[in-house]
C-alpha cells in the first residue's frame, strides 16, 4: 500500500482561497498512491484562533468540495486533514450531527453554530467516507478549547488494504482513544496536527509509542511553516507496528510517500501477542 502525506506550508501572506486550490492541485499530483493525509487546520493554521469563526465552513462546503473533486480525480482515498466546521442545523432544528458527536465537553455550546474540528475523509469516487469531530481541544481553558465544541464518538474507516482509526493533533496523547479504535479494528492509525515546533520531540516519541503499545502503523501528517508566530514542527511521520520509522519528512513543505505492507500488523499481532494479555 502507497500512502502520500502533504506537510502543507501555511503562510498567512497565502489567501485560504489560494491555499485550497494549491493543495487540491498537490493531492492530483498523487495519482497512483492509494492513501493521501493532509494536516489538521490547514485551511487556517492550528493557532490561528481569531481566523476560527471567519473561515468556518459548514461541512460540505468549499474545502469539502475541492477535496472531493480531487479525490476523484486523482482516484486516491484521501485523508483531507481537518477544517473548522460551523454546525447547521437540519430541518427539524436539530445539529446537523455528521460525525455522530454533538457534545461540547466543557467548551463551545453544542448546536447549530458550534464550531468543530473536523476531519474529512473521501472515497476514491469522491464520496465522503467519513467525518470525525476531535474529541480532545488543545488550549488549557483558551484557544481551541473554548472556541470549538469536542466531538466524542471515534470513528474508523474501511479500506479494501487497511482500516484507519482517526485522531487529530493533541489526541495523540490520549493513549486511551486510540485502544478505543484498535478495539473498533483500527490497523493504521492516522493523525493529522498542527504539532508546535518547542515541543517537536513529543511528537515523534508518541507517533512510536502509539504504534508499539497497539501494534498498528501509524501515519501522522504535521503541518510546516509559521501559525501566528508560532513555528511548526513538520517532521510528518510514518511508523510501523514494532515502532520502526519506515519514513520522516523535514521542516518544510514536503510530500513524504512510503509504501507499507498493511498485512505486517496481523503478523505483528501474531508473532508478539501483547494486545491479548490486556487486563484492563
Amino acid at each position: 500500500m502507497r500512502a502520500s502525506l502533504i506537510q502543507i506550508a501555511v503562510d498567512e501572506a497565502e489567501p485560504v482561497a489560494v491555499r485550497r486550490q494549491r493543495v487540491a492541485s498537490l493531492v492530483r499530483d498523487q495519482a497512483g498512491a492509494d492513501l493521501v493525509v493532509l494536516p489538521e487546520l490547514w485551511t487556517t493554521g492550528a493557532f490561528a484562533y481569531e481566523d476560527f469563526g471567519r473561515e468556518a465552513e459548514p461541512l460540505e462546503g468549499p474545502t469539502y468540495e475541492a477535496m472531493a473533486k480531487a479525490a476523484s480525480d486523482a482516484g486516491v482515498w484521501l485523508h483531507a486533514g481537518s477544517i473548522p466546521e460551523r454546525a447547521v442545523s437540519d430541518s427539524d432544528g436539530s445539529d446537523d450531527d455528521s460525525s455522530g458527536s454533538g457534545t461540547s465537553g466543557g467548551g463551545a455550546p453544542a448546536g447549530e453554530g458550534t464550531l468543530y474540528n473536523t476531519s474529512l475523509v473521501f472515497s476514491p469516487s469522491g464520496e465522503l467516507a467519513a467525518s470525525y469531530r476531535k474529541i480532545h481541544r488543545f488550549g488549557f481553558d483558551k484557544g481551541e478549547a473554548v472556541l470549538m465544541g469536542a466531538g466524542r464518538d471515534l470513528v474508523t474507516v474501511r479500506l479494501p488494504e487497511t482500516t484507519l482509526g482517526l485522531a487529530t493533533c493533541y489526541d495523540l496523547r490520549f493513549p486511551e482513544l486510540f485502544r478505543g479504535l484498535v478495539d473498533a479494528g483500527a490497523e493504521t492509525l492516522v493523525v493529522p496536527a498542527g504539532w508546535p515546533e518547542r515541543r517537536r520531540s513529543h511528537w515523534t516519541l508518541l507517533a512510536q509509542a502509539r504504534a508499539v503499545e497497539n501494534q498498528a502503523f501509524v501515519l501522522a501528517c504535521g503541518t510546516a511553516g509559521t501559525h501566528t508566530g508560532v513555528p511548526q514542527a513538520g517532521h510528518s511521520i510514518v511508523v510501523d507496528p514494532w515502532g520502526e520509522v519506515l519514513a520522516q519528512a523535514g521542516s518544510g513543505e514536503q510530500v513524504l510517500t512510503v509504501d507499507f505492507d498493511p498485512g505486517k500488523v496481523a503478523k505483528t499481532r501474531e508473532q508478539f501477542p501483547a494486545l491479548k494479555d490486556r487486563v484492563l
